[in-house]
């Protein structure tokens, strides 16, 4: 009788540590990670630096670090303009991601090409995503200031228009914070160093997190424990 007693109280400990790691057991561990990728140019690839390094590596370890359960898959293509991302997109759909930030125009600027054509690449890419039930957000880019005024106003318009038009969240400048401060860059002034990197992700985090918790609504999947 006592060591059925004893038995007794063993298994009922037994079941009760067993409750408790299941309750641990982040609510998403059995779900496939929402698939977040950066259409990007040389900002997202790294250039310069480790991959590892790159903002969206540390975009990712970041929203790990939250607990919530996103891959960032990233597309970034040094030197590539937003027709360059548009030749590629059937290919980047082929992932099968859930949603795209469109991080593109930087190049564009940098050759002077017309913000007008510049504009129609990013709404073709917009609209082929949403064809495709992929949810868009976007990552603005400014323009050199040496272009003159008539070319800046409309290349950095082009963004929020874009967001407008559509619908789609908006980060504004994917350089806030990194752009001209030399302690930040690689000596070309213009590509992030392992610190900017940091700071790109740090500063777009929230918008990330705010926006995956507006994606989880929205499909009805919790996007942290």
């Amino acid at each position: 009788m006592r060591l059925g007693k004893g038995y007794g109280r063993f298994a009922a400990a037994v079941n009760s540590l067993a409750i408790l790691l299941f309750c641990l057991i982040p609510a998403w561990a059995d779900t496939p990670p929402i698939r977040l990728a950066v259409l990007g140019d040389s900002l997202a690839a790294g250039f310069g630096i480790k991959p590892e390094q790159a903002f969206p590596a540390l975009l990712e370890a970041a929203l790990k670090a939250e607990g919530r359960n996103v891959a960032v898959l990233n597309d970034g293509v040094s030197g590539d303009t937003t027709a360059g991302g548009l030749d590629r997109l059937d290919w980047i759909l082929g992932d099968k991601p859930d949603i795209v930030m469109v991080e593109l125009g930087a190049n564009d600027a940098l050759r002077g090409i017309d913000p007008a054509s510049t504009e129609r690449n990013l709404a073709t890419i917009v609209e082929k995503l949403k064809a495709a039930s992929v949810t868009v957000w976007l990552a603005g880019m400014m323009a050199p200031r040496n272009l003159g005024p008539e070319y800046v106003a409309a290349f950095d318009g082009l963004y929020r228009r874009l967001a407008d038009r559509y619908q789609v969240p908006l980060y504004p400048f994917v350089l806030d914070g990194v752009a001209q401060n030399p302690t930040l860059n690689q000596a070309d002034g213009l590509h992030p160093n392992p610190k900017g990197a940091e700071v790109i992700a740090e500063r777009m985090l929230p918008f990330v997190a705010r926006n995956l918790d507006h994606y989880a609504a929205s499909v009805h999947r919790p996007p942290r424990p």
